[in-house]
């Protein structure tokens, strides 16, 4: 039986957030991922805004370890108000 692929740790993985077009989301973010992972810095980190300004897409390529460490990170972003989605 398979699984599907299964992703090999340590790597370089890309995680997307979809929040509320609000000032400072991308340093929130920012500042949540690096608790995670502390190679974690600005550059790592690319953002959009929709058309109408109503949300932000921020893309962070983040140094995964294991899923723990994934889940805990997606967990901690979702916790807040301002975040739509993470994926």
């Amino acid at each position: 039986m398979n699984d599907g692929p299964k992703i090999t740790f340590p790597c370089d993985y890309p995680i997307k957030v979809i929040g509320d077009g609000v000032v400072g989301l991308s340093d929130l973010v920012l500042s949540i991922a690096s608790e995670y992972d502390d190679t974690l810095t600005a550059d790592k980190l690319s953002e959009r805004q929709s058309r109408e300004g109503n949300y932000r897409s921020i893309t962070i390529r983040f140094r995964a370890t294991g899923e723990d460490q994934l889940a805990l990170l997606f967990s901690a972003l979702k916790k807040q108000d301002v975040i739509r989605m993470v994926l």
